[in-house]
Parts: C-alpha cells; sequence; structure tokens
C-alpha cells in the first residue's frame, strides 16, 4: 500500500505520501529503491532527501534546486559537507538558515551570525495590515521572516537535550530550553535555569523537574510565563498554587494573576464579588464560572458588555431557572 500510494498517478497523492512533515518514525520511510526515482519527481523530492544516500552529484543538484524545502531538508542532512554547509547558511531562505544553526556541526561564529540576521530582519510593526503596499516577493519574505523567528523561539535541539550541560548558559534561548529539558540536571543547574531570562526556559525547566518547584517558584513561574502564542495551558494548571496564595491574588495588581483566585472552590463571598465588578473581563468570565458565586451577581454578568461573559454566566449550572427560561425565550 505505502509502494502503490508513492507511485500513483495523482501528484497530490504522491506528495502526501511523501511528506516532509512525515519523514522520520512512526511514519514508514519510503521503500529504498524508490528513494532515485522520488528525488526526480518535484512533488516528492523534499520528503525523499532525508532518505536518500548523499553523494556529491545528489547533494549539488539538490543544493541548486529551486525549492526552498527542498534546499531546508537538504540543510538537516546528517550526510552534509561543511562545504555545502556553509553554502546553505547564506540561503535566501531565512528557515534555510535556521536549520543550518540547529545543526551540531555548524562552527560557532556561522550559528551566530545566523541567529543575528533571524532576528535583525523584524519588519515594521505594521508590515502585516499594509502588506498590500508589498510586491509579493517582498511579501513572501516577511512571511518567511516570521516563520523562521517563530521555528526560532521553539526550536527543540535533541541533541542539546542529550548533553545539556555545555549549553545551560548559551547565549541562545532555545538551546538553554532544550538543555532545560533534560532529566536529572544537577540543583545549581536547575535554580540558575528557573531564573532564565526568558519564559520558554523557565517553564521546561519547571516540567523537567517538578519535585524542585514549590509554592513561591510556581507563582513565579506564573507570573512570568509568556507564551509564543495564544494557548489554554499556563504553569498554574500543572503546579497548582495553595488556597492562602489564591485568595491573595484575589487582588493582585495583575489581572492574569487574579483569574487564578476562582480556582479556589471556597473562595469568600466578598472576593467573588470583587472580582465579578473587576474592570478586566477575562476575570469576569472567569468568576462567572465559579459554583460559589451569589446568583445577583451571576444574573448581572448575563448583560456584560463582554459577549465572553455573558456566555460563561449563562452557562452556569446554578443559573436560577427564570433566567434559564428568559434566555431560552429570547432564542426563540
Amino acid at each position: 500500500m505505502r509502494r502503490l500510494l508513492l507511485t500513483d498517478p495523482d501528484d497530490s497523492v504522491r506528495a502526501r505520501a511523501c511528506a516532509t512533515y512525515y519523514r522520520r518514525t512512526p511514519h514508514p520511510v519510503p521503500p529504498s529503491d524508490l528513494v532515485p526515482a522520488l528525488l526526480a519527481d518535484p512533488v516528492t523530492r523534499a520528503g525523499a532527501v532525508r532518505h536518500c544516500e548523499l553523494d556529491a552529484d545528489c547533494a549539488r543538484r539538490l543544493a541548486d534546486d529551486p525549492d526552498e524545502d527542498v534546499r531546508r531538508e537538504l540543510a538537516d542532512h546528517p550526510d552534509l559537507t561543511p562545504a555545502l554547509r556553509d553554502e546553505l547558511a547564506e540561503d535566501p531562505d531565512p528557515r534555510g538558515r535556521l536549520r543550518v544553526f540547529a545543526r551540531q556541526d555548524t562552527p560557532e561564529p556561522t550559528r551566530a551570525a545566523i541567529h543575528a540576521q533571524i532576528l535583525s530582519d523584524v519588519p515594521p510593526p505594521d508590515w502585516l495590515t499594509n502588506h498590500r503596499d508589498l510586491d509579493d516577493d517582498a511579501l513572501e519574505r516577511e512571511i518567511a521572516g516570521e516563520l523562521a523567528r517563530a521555528e526560532l523561539r521553539s526550536l527543540g535541539l535533541p541533541w542539546v537535550t542529550a548533553d545539556p550541560l555545555p549549553h545551560v548558559d548559551s547565549p541562545y534561548a532555545c538551546f538553554r530550553a532544550s538543555a532545560a529539558a533534560a532529566d536529572g540536571l544537577p540543583a545549581p543547574v536547575v535554580a540558575r535555569l528557573l531564573d532564565d531570562e526568558d519564559s520558554h526556559v523557565r517553564t521546561t525547566t519547571a516540567l523537567h523537574a517538578r519535585d524542585r518547584i514549590d509554592p513561591a517558584t510556581a507563582e513565579r513561574l506564573d507570573c512570568g510565563y509568556r507564551p509564543d502564542k495564544r494557548v489554554r495551558w499556563r504553569p498554574a494548571d500543572t503546579f497548582p498554587l495553595p488556597t492562602a496564595v489564591l485568595r491573595r491574588l484575589a487582588t493582585d495588581p495583575d489581572a492574569r494573576m487574579r483569574q487564578l483566585a476562582v480556582r479556589d472552590p471556597d473562595l469568600p463571598v466578598e472576593s467573588l464579588r470583587l472580582l465579578a465588578a473587576d474592570p478586566d473581563h477575562t476575570v469576569r468570565r472567569a468568576v462567572a464560572t465559579h459554583p460559589g458565586l451569589p446568583a445577583e451577581d451571576l444574573v448581572r454578568l448575563l448583560a456584560d458588555p463582554a459577549e465572553s461573559v455573558a456566555s460563561a454566566a449563562a452557562a452556569h449550572p446554578d443559573l436560577p431557572g427564570a433566567d434559564m427560561r428568559r434566555i431560552l425565550s429570547l432564542g426563540l
């Protein structure tokens, strides 16, 4: 079946059967006798690069390929020669250069130069809003740069995790985060990484040294947590805060921390009412789900100007029956 899909007459089928994101286990690798044909086929070439034996002629052809995906995959190949690695370090595609940055055999000056290039090519803040002013090539370059910076922030390096100690003081946050993902780090190293300037490094350290996270550290981690993208998870989900801390957070200056107060199921009514009148809608939305919120405050939140708050209040299981029926009647 695998062979049939890789030799299907439809381009889209072959492309999906040899996709770059399926190049490693557990997805099966292409049969070795098909690799030459897959490399010759433009729609499967990028996905086949990882599985080919890289002789000099093949490497040269792939390095000259106009397809950025092909050159990116070549930059990952374990048998890449130093000369071609250094050539790909100058590739116009920033995501291709990032692959060279992540290689274990990349010289440190080359790695530093790539890192600086990727971070220095930041476009103006309004580039996406004003993208109509850019021609197609310029727009593609800006998008590729944004993607490269996003990949850099979340880059995982297994070879760093396997030998973490030389990298715990790396100038690159992704290296320190990869080192932090190692289990069994010495206590002084864990303490240093838990105090790292980068949020991702701190949380990665905590998730791999859970037995060393006390309540004060857990609160500090959550307070300084700054995810690269919008996610539901936060450190307090894994490292629950004590009741005394949650009650203190009901009056914290940071709205993100006030949201945590409602995780106390026995939060005093006066605190619940204070949070229900909070100026930040995310806090009001959080308290609208609390089982101890008085009915009159819950009903008042049904008319909240923030739709998410009103929706949360409407979904509360203890909403008075008369208000439930009123909401249903409005929808009929």
